[in-house]
């Protein structure tokens, strides 16, 4: 055993020299901030990238979602890849890739070859977060690890609330192009410092033979599930060759990978590990949650755009204060994991974060900026009480050849779920405004009382600032109409908050099946 393996002894760096690990902890931490970051900071941009590209903004929202696919599809090769070059190696080239896309990405001329990009960013960037946990494993001693994962857990359950500040200031500010090209100079810094301070580990002496075609069926599936869902609504689902065959595809990639990963010795992921109970109920609360964040994530910034008049800016704004909660109660719940049970720290986030969405349910027209603040407060004080003991749960009674994919399939329910998330509100959004808005329709007969006597008084407003008489008859009915179509998206956002209601709630039951874990244990970590 060399002296930097020696628990307690400064890693060596690439140069052989001894390097402090908090500067290791913080260089994979930017980066892994930076990863993370991208699945939230073109939220808010998404009207301007589709006024930029002349595309609609449902056309746009697949920036967001074709980046969460390709991540979560990634990390179910990361453990391999990893073993099989070497983590630094690996990591390096995934900063590298994710640095050129994110390139390629500010340049790209039009909404396809923007969504190529966005996709090769989610590839290289898929495997960054996984491996910089492994990382810091070997650089710290295991007494000092939960202070490093602290610090690297504020980095990635942070990144996505700061994305749509800074997503939306840059937009307002400068260009859309920025919320990829600011990727670039701290990129190429991170990359030339990682390079610089982190030792490579040994290449594995035999790497087990890569699954490819379960690979290619898990890569299959997802894709095509995330056409479905991102095009079903646009498409009219069912009533749609295109839709009817990418969801037969889906279907067929689903049916034939679950008998190939059951008969592989060594699967690209381990589906006995997924249907036990502790496992399989952690991915799904993950799944659930990754669902809630990224969804509030991206409409409540359009919904306060849309119907509240904010800039980006302003909009991302609304989410800042529910990061500094997140922040400081990821140190909270860091030492109350020591003592609590999981499943009650999990419950107890679950509860508040159902809290959370039921309080947006009151949403109205009158409502102002701190309302919507204190609501992303209450999430952001749910989702560490959920994150952090999740890690520890889903590990118990995994054996420590099985660590780096159980991290993986973590991860990837958290993209996976954060896309189904952001589609499922879509299609519960567009319906749910239409529904609203024939039903205000029919109570809006010209020939009642209420209704010309409404139309009087606008009409004498507009005419009284200059209009004429017919010019501001016309008004007065665009402006009736109007009204209709806000009070329809606002009792729509309602009917979207109240579903995510339910999910945070079915994440309860979920927990009570999880069992009791020894506390205090040793830290489990994987890639």
């Amino acid at each position: 055993m060399s002296a930097a393996a020696i628990p307690g002894n400064p890693p060596a760096s690439a140069s052989g020299v001894a390097v402090n690990p908090w500067v290791i902890a913080i260089l994979v931490a930017l980066a892994s901030f930076m990863e993370v970051l991208d699945t939230t900071i073109a939220n808010v941009a998404l009207p301007y990238i589709a006024g930029g590209l002349g595309v609609s903004e449902d056309e746009a929202s697949w920036v967001v979602t074709t980046y969460l696919v390709s991540n979560a599809i990634i990390l179910t090769a990361s453990s391999f890849l990893a073993r099989m070059l070497g983590r630094r190696r690996f990591f390096l080239i995934c900063l590298g890739g994710f640095t050129l896309s994110s390139l390629l990405c500010g340049f790209a001329p039009n909404l396809d070859v923007l969504l190529l990009c966005r996709m090769l960013q989610g590839f290289a960037g898929g495997g960054m977060v996984p491996v910089a946990q492994s990382i810091l494993a070997d650089a710290f001693p295991p007494a000092k690890r939960g202070q490093a994962f602290a610090v690297f857990g504020i980095a990635v359950v942070v990144a996505p609330v700061v994305g749509p500040t800074l997503g939306g200031w840059l937009s307002d500010n400068i260009s859309w192009q920025w919320c990829f090209l600011i990727n670039v100079p701290v990129g190429v810094i991170a990359t030339a410092l990682i390079a610089f301070v982190l030792a490579e580990t040994p290449k594995a002496e035999a790497v087990v033979r890569f699954d490819l075609v379960g690979f290619l069926l898990i890569a299959t599936f997802l894709g095509a599930l995330e056409v479905v869902l991102d095009r079903g609504l646009e498409d009219d689902w069912f009533g749609s060759p295109f839709i009817v065959t990418f969801a037969a595809i889906c279907a067929l990639a689903f049916a034939l990978m679950i008998p190939w990963c059951l008969a592989r010795r060594n699967p690209i992921i381990d589906l006995r590990m997924v249907a036990t109970r502790q496992f399989g109920a952690c991915f799904l609360v993950m799944l659930a949650t990754g669902a809630i964040l990224l969804a509030t994530t991206q409409f409540l910034p359009q919904l306060v755009q849309q119907d509240f008049g904010y800039t980006a800016t302003w909009a991302g704004l609304v989410l800042s204060p529910g990061g500094v909660v997140t922040m400081l109660m990821m140190f909270v719940v860091g030492r109350a994991a020591a003592k609590v049970q999981p499943k009650y720290l999990i419950i107890a986030g679950a509860v508040i974060c159902a809290l959370s969405m039921y309080s947006m349910t009151n949403v109205y027209g009158d409502l102002g900026f701190w309302f919507m603040a204190r609501s992303r407060m209450l999430l952001g004080l749910a989702l560490p009480l959920i994150f952090v003991p999740i890690m520890a749960a889903s590990y118990d009674g995994i054996p420590p050849s099985k660590t780096d994919q159980a991290s993986a399939l973590i991860n990837a329910a958290r993209n996976t779920g954060g896309s189904i998330g952001v589609s499922v509100v879509s299609n519960v959004l567009t319906h749910r405004e239409q529904f609203h808005q024939s039903r205000l329709v029919e109570q809006v007969l010209p020939s009642s009382p209420q209704y010309q006597n409404t139309l009087q008084q606008i009409t004498s407003f507009f005419a009284g600032h200059g209009s004429s008489s017919a010019q501001a008859h016309d008004q007065a009915i665009q402006w009736i109409g109007q009204q209709v179509q806000t009070q329809a998206s606002y009792l729509a956002y309602v009917d979207v908050f109240w579903v995510l209601t339910l999910i945070s709630l079915a994440a309860v039951p979920l927990a009570l099946m999880l069992r009791t874990i020894k506390l205090g244990g040793a830290v489990h970590v994987g890639h």
